[in-house]
């Protein structure tokens, strides 16, 4: 059975650095706009963008998150499925080639405790009832 490493590095933010999207499920945009002490309208006025079957957060014009800071993630406590998830997101960990890919830029994969291929994907099955449309 094949395993992997994976222990987030303290003080790590290269993933929330990385191009790209972090979608929410509407308990992540009630959460977070909650510990930001803001009701969930107010907080998806100003941070959410919204499509048909998804929501994700507005990426600003400076900086890959508005959330990202000198001191990491300002919202880590609530952070969103996607974020909590990484690098167990689907698409990763059943290919081979995605998790090296992914290694190449993330310092936590190879370290850490052995996690069970089939444990990772379990995991990564949050992602994919989070996300339903996407999968």
């Amino acid at each position: 059975m094949q395993i992997l490493r994976f222990e987030c590095q303290k003080g790590c933010t290269r993933c929330c650095e990385q191009q790209g999207f972090v979608y929410l499920t509407r308990n992540d945009l009630c959460s977070i706009a909650q510990y930001l002490e803001m009701l969930p309208g107010e907080f998806e006025r100003r941070y959410v963008y919204r499509t048909k079957n998804l929501l994700r957060l507005r990426v600003p014009r400076d900086r890959q998150c508005h959330f990202l800071g000198a001191g990491g993630c300002s919202i880590h406590e609530v952070k969103p499925v996607q974020c909590r998830a990484f690098p167990v997101w689907p698409e990763v960990v059943e290919s081979k080639r995605e998790w090296k890919k992914t290694a190449r830029w993330c310092p936590g994969i190879g370290k850490g405790d052995l996690v069970q291929i089939e444990t990772a994907r379990d995991r990564a099955s949050e992602m994919r009832a989070a996300y339903p449309s996407m999968y």
